[in-house]
């Protein structure tokens, strides 16, 4: 269920379906790294502001899913505005600093982004741009992420299946609203 937050700056409402803690599980394959599974941990937030701010980090798993080290971590800043072009600010722990715009599609929440602006550290990696898919699809947030670097043409590289996490509050306001049952417990289920 998306749930629109009263203090939530009005142009972000298109963007209230990111809203949250979302956790889940991908795939990372990129030529000449190792390829891999990771566990990934997103939050979108708000302060009121014309924004919404992100992080996310990734770590590698094991096997049996435990976690391993970390993979990678970025931050960043999303705007939209009343046509619905979203742009993006974003930071990576690997040294790169990067813009994207893209667009919210029309009557369904997914979104499409391409960098417009790289800029990187001495320390960091080959990188010169990059593609994301983000879709909200049966309550699940699902992206998928492009990397091109000078020696390899943009293809994907990482994607995940994310879980809203559902903090006790938002439970105890669930249960606020659920209809009034029998004191048995057990009609409600006949």
């Amino acid at each position: 269920m998306i749930q629109i937050p009263s203090d939530l700056n009005p142009g972000l409402v298109p963007l209230a379906f990111l809203l949250g803690t979302w956790e889940g599980a991908g795939v990372f394959d990129f030529p000449g790294e190792e390829k891999c599974n990771f566990g990934q941990e997103v939050v979108f937030s708000h302060d009121g502001r014309d924004f919404l701010a992100y992080t996310s980090s990734t770590w590698v798993l094991d096997a049996e899913g435990r976690k391993v080290r970390p993979l990678e971590s970025e931050s960043g800043y999303w705007r939209i505005d009343a046509e619905r072009r979203i742009e993006v600010v974003m930071v990576r722990d690997q040294g790169v600093v990067e813009v994207w715009y893209g667009e919210l599609a029309h009557q369904k929440p997914q979104i499409d982004l391409a960098t417009d602006a790289v800029a990187r550290t001495a320390a960091s990696g080959p990188y010169s741009g990059g593609k994301r898919l983000y879709g909200y699809v049966k309550s699940d947030l699902m992206w998928v992420g492009e990397k091109a670097t000078p020696d390899v043409e943009l293809r994907p590289y990482m994607s995940a299946q994310l879980k809203k996490v559902v903090t006790p509050e938002e439970v105890a306001e669930m249960a606020r609203n659920l209809p009034d049952m029998p004191d048995d417990g057990i009609a409600f289920f006949r």
